[in-house]
């Protein structure tokens, strides 16, 4: 099979998070079938993209490796994954930027690239993942000309990533409500084989 073209479209991978579900580990760097999660993740966006950005607040040593970019929280105390999102859009080098969170190791280029190709469409707006009428907004890509108006959603005090970007206007991408590629891994049972872990990311605890 042919290596997939690289997009036009930079990718932000969320792993800044406090982990306080994994007794404050940094979820990222939690091992899953030999691989940290954040290396399930990256094999899935590099071939895509020549901007690959990881939101990372420690460890940043470790994360330069998966990374063209790193950015960090402007301010302290783990305040949730818009300020990941907030820091990436500030750094991004393509018009989109396409964000998913560190701990999701089945997701794939498939579901990327169809992301992609549907936000094609929106103009600019963006685009979100919704499942069973839940929306996942870590799996999301937002035109980097919106960067000033998400900027003032922070400032106005919102930190919910689905209400910033459905204030910014933001379309559903639907998807079934088992799609494996949106199960994230965020508490120890999740790493235990025998168990599934729950689908979708939680918008609070995702990074």
């Amino acid at each position: 099979m042919p290596a997939p073209q690289r997009l036009p479209c930079s990718v932000l991978i969320l792993a800044g998070g406090q982990g306080s579900r994994l007794g404050g580990r940094d979820k990222g760097l939690e091992p899953w079938h030999g691989r940290p999660l954040i290396e399930w993740v990256y094999r899935a966006a590099r071939p895509l993209t020549d901007d690959l950005i990881i939101s990372c607040n420690r460890h940043l040593d470790t994360y330069q490796d998966y990374a063209d970019q790193l950015v960090s929280d402007s301010e302290p105390g783990f305040p949730g994954p818009l300020a990941g999102i907030r820091a990436g859009l500030a750094v991004a080098r393509h018009r989109l930027l396409l964000v998913v969170p560190c701990d999701c190791p089945k997701l794939n280029a498939e579901l990327l690239l169809t992301l992609f190709e549907r936000s094609q469409s929106m103009a600019d707006r963006p685009l979100m993942v919704r499942q069973a009428n839940r929306w996942q907004p870590l799996f999301c890509i937002i035109p980097t000309q919106l960067a000033d108006a998400l900027e003032r959603t922070w400032q106005a005090g919102i930190r919910s990533p689905r209400d910033a970007l459905l204030e910014l206007g933001a379309t559903a991408y639907d998807l079934p409500e088992d799609d494996p590629r949106t199960a994230n891994f965020n508490t120890p049972d999740a790493f235990n084989p025998g168990l599934a872990p729950k689908q979708g990311a939680n918008e609070k605890k995702s990074r």
